[in-house]
Formats: structure tokens, C-alpha cells, sequence
């Protein structure tokens, strides 16, 4: 069993237009690669910033966009969301609110579960307050055994990405680790907002940071004072990406994955050429 990843897709109106028409068709490139995945994916996990300004007329691209799909999609808050604009034109499986509105609930696959958790708050760090927290350890405490992932926009570990990178002393970040830590039933948590894929540990908890379907940020691990604009690259025009969820034998496995039309190199025919 799979599940699908697509994070930061930036959808937005034609009040930006160049952003608009690039957005959409890296995001229609995605979808079409997803949908041609053999097993097809049961799910789609849209993990955060699903538009660009959070405004409600975006939200009406995205759902136009998502009507297309075929296979079920669920969204979390990234911070270039609304829960007012999304909430307006989203509602029931996959758009659920948890007891003080925040867009947090859970979904059962076989014998898998994903959390999505809301780290909305701010213009881009994440937050996750006392209430949030506390939904999440009871949450986590109904199902002590069942394989879980859980799913938050915002990674809770560096990417070495220096501007993107949270401070190390947030207190969201203090107490996300208290309650995720001893969860063994937490096999990954997968994240958006860094526009490029890593990975990392927190909280004894693997991190994986999936691509983003709009354009990719650049990898610049030196130093860099925000304060001065010294005319560096900060966002690169790679191929757009998604992250797969492989779900087996209690284990869960993620890979990372490009959209786009590769040819074949090598086919499983005999006799069979091992290639090294």
C-alpha cells in the first residue's frame, strides 16, 4: 500500500500570472506522474502551503485543480495557508478541524495511520501551541500500536538551509519533541516547506522533508544574514517532485521521487544485464 506526498504547491490566481500558469502545470505534472504509479496510490497527503497568499479565490484554483484527481486527497496548513480561505471551500474527509479549529485529524489505512497535525502561525516559522499538543498525545495514546506517520508542514529539525531553518529554541519545537518522544509507534514524520527533499532524526523519529511541486529552493548551505541581500539564487527551476509512502509488513518506507518523462534504460527481460 501507498500513499502520496505533494507539498508547497503555491497555487494561485492570475493576479500573478507568471506564477500562476508555472504552478499549475508543475502541479498537473505531479499529479499525472502519482496517477501513473503501479500500485496506484490510495491517498494523497497535500502537506501544506496548498496556495500562495492564502486567499480564498486561490482556494477555489486548488479545488478546481484537485476535482481532477481520482485518487482521494487530504491537506494540511502550511504558512502561506488560511484556515478561513481553505475552510470556506473545503469540508468533511481530509478538511477535518480538530475541537478549537484547527485543521488536525487522522486517517486509517489498513493497518497504518496518519496524523495531520496544523503548524500554521506566522509568516514562516511553524508553531504548535499547548492545545495542538495536547490533541496530538491523545490522539497518538488511541493507537499505541498501529504504524503511524505523521504529517506537519514545517520540518522540526534543520535542513542546513539556513533562512528556512527554524530556531533551534522555538518552544513549539520543545513541545513537539516532548510529546513525540517514547511513541514508537511513529515511524516517520513527513514534512513540506523547505521546497527540497531531506532527511533527519527528531525526537527519535525519522524526518522526511518532501520536494516541492512548485519550483525547488536552492541548495546554499554557507552563511547568510537576512538583514542583507547580497543577490544570491534562492529558488531554481528543478524538476518538480513528490515523496511515496510505501506501507508493508508494519513498516513504512518513503521514497522521493521526479515528475516528468524519463526513457526507459534498461528492461527486465532475459537474458538480464545487471548494469554494475
Amino acid at each position: 500500500m501507498t500513499i502520496a506526498q505533494i507539498t508547497d504547491l503555491h497555487v494561485t490566481t492570475e493576479k500573478d500570472p507568471l506564477n500562476q500558469r508555472r504552478n499549475e502545470e508543475r502541479l498537473r505534472q505531479v499529479m499525472q506522474a502519482i496517477h501513473g504509479l503501479r500500485p496506484r496510490p490510495v491517498a494523497i497527503i497535500a502537506s501544506g502551503d496548498l496556495v500562495d497568499r492564502g486567499e480564498r479565490e486561490e482556494y477555489v484554483e486548488l479545488k478546481r485543480l484537485m476535482a481532477e484527481s481520482e485518487i482521494p486527497i487530504f491537506y494540511a496548513m502550511g504558512n502561506h495557508d488560511s484556515r478561513e480561505g481553505f475552510l470556506a471551500e473545503f469540508s468533511g474527509p481530509g478538511a477535518e478541524t480538530d475541537e478549537n479549529g484547527f485543521v488536525q485529524y487522522t486517517v486509517d489505512f489498513g493497518e497504518m495511520r496518519m496524523v495531520v497535525c496544523d503548524t500554521l502561525d506566522g509568516p514562516n516559522d511553524g508553531e504548535y501551541d499547548e492545545a495542538r499538543a495536547a490533541w496530538l498525545a491523545r490522539t497518538l495514546d488511541e493507537a499505541p500500536d498501529r504504524p503511524t506517520a505523521v504529517v506537519l508542514h514545517h520540518p522540526p529539525i534543520p535542513s542546513g538551509i539556513r533562512w528556512m531553518d527554524p530556531d533551534p529554541n522555538s518552544p513549539w519545537l520543545g513541545r513537539l519533541e516532548q510529546v513525540l518522544t517514547g511513541r514508537k509507534q511513529v515511524k516517520v514524520l513527513m514534512c513540506g516547506h523547505i521546497h527540497r527533499a531531506f532527511n533527519g532524526v527528531f525526537a527519535g523519529h525519522v524526518v522526511s522533508a518532501a520536494p516541492a511541486t512548485s519550483i525547488q529552493l536552492t541548495l546554499d548551505l554557507t552563511e547568510v544574514d537576512m538583514h542583507v541581500p547580497d543577490g544570491r539564487e534562492i529558488l531554481v527551476e528543478e524538476p518538480p517532485g513528490y515523496a511515496l509512502l510505501m506501507s508493508e509488513g508494519g513498516n513504512l518506507t518513503t521514497h522521493m521521487c521526479l515528475a516528468g518523462d524519463y526513457a526507459p534504460a534498461v528492461t527486465y527481460n532475459f537474458p538480464f544485464r545487471k548494469l554494475a
